[in-house]
């Protein structure tokens, strides 16, 4: 699958982008386990407030894992290890939503990855919407998630992430 991989971005822009919410970047060994990797490697993993990586970790997967650790509760961020443990289908829905705002904010060279580039890597890794992409997703069947951002103080009325976690 062609989808943008951590080795193809600077992991120090990565780790600037999560630590606007608290959270660390560790890169991990191209052929070790990826700790806190739910799917398994190349999957991106999360313990605690560290992001784990490979250079193979899909970008859309570390911002996803990324997204669920601002999702989810206080409660379950403090005892956080592996699974993120959002098992509400809006949770979900707006961890993929904020996942698509904050590859605006990824540098990708001299621009950002973009929205573009993430509706693509979902479509192209199996991501599953009713309307059959995440481009139509997002813009036609997503107003529900936004609502649930907005009302966890996770974005503000423009749609911008407001950089504060769920609370």
């Amino acid at each position: 699958m062609d989808v943008l991989r951590c080795r193809q971005i600077e992991l120090a822009a990565l780790q600037a982008l999560i630590a606007r919410y608290g959270m660390q970047l560790q890169a991990v060994a191209d052929t070790a386990d990826i700790p806190g990797s739910f799917w398994q490697a190349p999957e991106a993993g999360l313990i605690g407030d560290i992001l784990f990586v490979r250079a193979d970790t899909p970008v859309h997967s570390a911002l996803h894992e990324s997204s669920h650790y601002v999702c989810m509760d206080d409660k379950r961020r403090r005892r956080l290890h592996t699974d993120a443990g959002g098992r509400e289908y809006i949770e979900e829905d707006a961890t993929c939503y904020l996942q698509i705002l904050l590859a605006d904010f990824l540098p990708l060279g001299e621009k950002m990855m973009g929205r573009e580039r993430m509706f693509a890597d979902m479509d192209a890794w199996g991501y599953s919407f009713r309307l059959g992409s995440a481009r139509r997703w997002f813009e036609q069947d997503a107003d529900d998630a936004r609502q649930w951002l907005l009302g966890h103080g996770i974005i503000d009325r423009n749609g911008h992430p407001t950089w504060r976690c769920r609370r």
